[in-house]
């Protein structure tokens, strides 16, 4: 077994709580790989300025990674970019979060303290279930989506891949969003949202069409 610590891409404030919910479950986190500001510490744990590390630490026996980016365009290229170099992305999940045993997981997924993650709900990878959220049945999480804090996503909801569902989004059953769609905080989602729309308000319109 590898006891050696995560290296953390990110030194922000997401980083901080991504940190400490990686040492609440008992690991560690080894050195933070960004910028933060003067600082050579984040919360104690030695930063690295940029990605240029990652060949050195592989060398040196590093094996997992995490990519701690609220972005989700940049936690996709990131993600690639460490396991093109031999990284395995571990999942971290706060011992205050709850998930199903018939939940699925997928690699690089943070759980923050007091989300829920629901009966055979499947998170993809790198996705972020942010502090307090609720993810219920049958749900679809795409890959590198965010699911801000105290959002709450009601049964067989899917989100597409690289989606942002902003703080306190709340999404009735049966709903799918797009790929690569952003819900404004505090949105009610009652109708679909379509790949790349921005969606707000309560219910949540479409003020902006992908034009792609």
């Amino acid at each position: 077994m590898n006891t050696k610590g995560i290296i953390i891409l990110g030194a922000g404030g997401h980083a901080k709580v991504v940190i400490e919910a990686i040492e609440a479950s008992g690991d560690n986190a080894a050195y933070c790989i960004g910028s933060c500001g003067t600082s050579t510490t984040l919360l104690n744990v030695p930063i690295l300025p940029d990605e240029s590390h990652l060949d050195r630490l592989r060398a040196e026996g590093y094996q997992r990674a995490f990519i701690a980016i609220g972005a989700s365009s940049v936690r996709e290229r990131l993600g690639n970019l460490v396991v093109g170099k031999g990284f395995t992305l571990v999942t971290v999940i706060h011992p205050m979060a709850w998930v199903s045993p018939s939940a699925q997981l997928g690699n690089g997924v943070v759980i923050m303290a007091g989300a829920m993650i629901n009966a055979c709900a499947v998170i993809g990878d790198l996705a972020i279930i942010n502090t307090g959220a609720t993810v219920d049945h049958d749900c679809t999480i795409g890959r590198a989506a965010h699911i801000a804090p105290q959002c709450g996503i009601a049964g067989s909801v899917t989100v597409g891949s690289g989606s942002m569902l902003g703080v306190g989004t709340k999404v009735i059953p049966g709903i799918t969003i797009g790929k690569n769609a952003t819900i404004g905080a505090g949105s009610v989602v009652v109708r679909n949202i379509p790949e790349g729309a921005l969606a707000m308000g309560v219910p949540a319109r479409i003020t902006v069409r992908s034009t792609s």
